[in-house]
């Protein structure tokens, strides 16, 4: 399956952009518009599990704003179609009122969500009182086929409370698919991180366009499928989102491609100062995936040549310190150096050169700032959770937590394009101004021994080719995700490794088809 482009925008910039909208149409257009989205996204899955939607039992969890506005309205679409529709109402002096009136129309039922304790609703999230849930509620929710959470969306902030907790742990205990409006309620739109209980949802169906709590984990992961649904905005929204995700295509426009007087030279020179003793595999496995890189030749310097020459024998290698290596366009540091001293002076003596080096694994111990801002020509800082913690002198479960903002310190205080690996890769470029870049193409199976070194010599083959640090670690990490897919399962570096000329060519491929003026997949035909 192709991956798409995905743009995200903050809540800021989309209520901005919704304003800018309703102000030229016809009060209610726009949430005539999501609901209608809403409901056939809701169809759908009935269709899908049960059928069809007419005696199917839907339950809304409906929260004060314009989400229970929607989910409401939504209801009242799949009530006419013969839906059984009871509203769980977590806010009822501030339940929409065009909403409600509409379900009610449409032969919906009402309950109100909390207990007589907490019968006082909270329009943020759900009752502020102390009693768990009503009898009612949790009748409603435990027959349901289908439950909408309208509770928050993206205008709230934190974790569920008690009620709205408790029924939506009621679902989840039952398997029962949620369909969030919006936004997963409980998650935090703009960073993606989850502070306290959330819905998990089956599908997501969101408005003009993404935001980028669903591109980014931990928030991702409570998202499950995500559909837009297209309601008018994209002429009020700004052209550089908050967070983007590259689809496909524009990931293999970027790829570099050999003209008619390229040669090895032309093409780049990836030098790749990696391995050790210790760790020779590491040297080995960045090389290999420098030489799938796209760049003309690499270049080894280190310790584990001859194991490097053994398994690639188009390596050119040097035993010595990277200087001696001969000339490159840019440079892979860290990989299996290990921590003895020597290691510090070959990621100092690659640091001093003047051209682009990606510092990866063991090269990003004991990095200083002010070294890398000055230096002349751009850098790229690979780290997993637990390093970019190192980095920023705070913990890993931080820095998984709040992903957006670790990766966007770190590209500010390096004044480095920093890819932040791990279950959702983030990519930020140096000074982490600008859209942060995320990649879809990831898999579970690439938390496998090695595979950050093959990442790294990639990527920083790709910047030897010439690519912008911005676009070669996007690259990188497209091509990779997509090589762990396509892996022989399980998946060990060496096999995603040897991927990744597959992976290359399935990128390319409809860009050849295109200018042949074919189909891919198709044959030729006959002239």
């Amino acid at each position: 399956m192709r991956t798409a482009h995905r743009a995200a925008h903050r809540v800021d910039t989309v209520r901005s952009a919704e304003r800018a909208l309703m102000a030229r149409l016809p009060e209610g257009t726009l949430m005539a518009r999501a609901a209608a989205g809403l409901a056939a996204a809701c169809a759908g899955l009935l269709g899908r599990r049960q059928g069809g939607v007419y005696g199917a039992r839907v339950v809304l969890l409906v929260g004060a704003g314009d989400n229970g506005g929607d989910a409401l309205f939504a209801g009242a679409r799949l009530a006419r179609r013969g839906a059984g529709v009871t509203a769980v109402l977590l806010a009822p002096d501030r339940a929409h009122a065009g909403g409600s009136a509409a379900l009610r129309a449409a032969g919906g039922r009402f309950v109100t969500a909390a207990g007589a304790a907490g019968a006082s609703g909270d329009a943020a999230s759900s009752s502020a009182g102390t009693a768990g849930a009503s009898a009612e509620a949790v009748e409603a929710v435990d027959r349901a086929d289908l439950a909408l959470d309208g509770i928050t969306g993206l205008g709230g902030s934190g974790g569920l409370r008690p009620v709205a907790a408790e029924l939506v742990a009621r679902l989840a205990a039952r398997r029962v698919p949620v369909v969030a409006v919006d936004l997963p309620s409980g998650v935090e739109a703009d960073t993606g991180e989850v502070r306290g209980p959330a819905v998990r949802a089956a599908l997501t169906v969101t408005f003009g366009t993404h935001k980028p709590g669903l591109l980014v984990d931990p928030a991702r992961e409570h998202a499950g499928e995500v559909r837009l649904v297209d309601i008018g905005l994209a002429p009020y929204l700004p052209d550089e989102p908050a967070v983007e995700a590259l689809g496909d295509a524009r990931v293999a426009a970027l790829l570099p491609v050999p003209g008619a007087e390229s040669d090895k030279y032309r093409r780049g020179v990836v030098g790749v100062a990696a391995g050790s003793a210790r760790y020779p595999g590491a040297a080995v496995l960045a090389v290999g995936g420098a030489l799938r890189g796209g760049a003309g030749a690499v270049r080894y310097a280190g310790a584990s040549a001859g194991a490097v020459i053994a398994r690639y024998p188009e390596t050119l290698v040097s035993e010595g310190p990277p200087h001696q290596a001969g000339r490159v366009q840019a440079w892979v540091v860290g990989p299996g150096l290990s921590t003895e001293p020597a290691a510090a002076e070959t990621v100092s003596e690659v640091l001093d050169a003047e051209v682009p080096v990606l510092v990866d694994a063991d090269g990003l111990r004991g990095l200083d700032p002010d070294r890398l801002r000055a230096r002349p020509a751009p850098t790229v800082l690979t780290p997993h959770a637990g390093e970019a913690a190192a980095l920023l002198g705070t913990s890993r479960e931080r820095v998984e937590s709040a992903r957006l903002a670790a990766v966007r310190e770190l590209a500010e205080r390096y004044a480095a394009t920093v890819l932040l690996k791990g279950s959702t890769t983030l990519i930020a470029a140096a000074g982490g101004a600008g859209p942060v870049r995320v990649n879809l193409t990831g898999t579970g199976w690439l938390a496998t021994a090695g595979s950050g070194d093959v990442l790294a010599g990639l990527t920083g083959a790709l910047l030897a080719t010439g690519l912008d640090p911005l676009d070669a670690a996007t690259a990188g990490a497209h091509l990779h995700g997509l090589a762990g897919r396509l892996a022989p399962t399980p998946a060990t570096a060496s096999t995603v490794c040897e991927a990744l000329a597959t992976a290359w060519d399935r990128l390319r491929r409809p860009l050849r088809a295109a200018a042949q003026g074919t189909t891919p997949g198709r044959p030729t035909p006959r002239r």
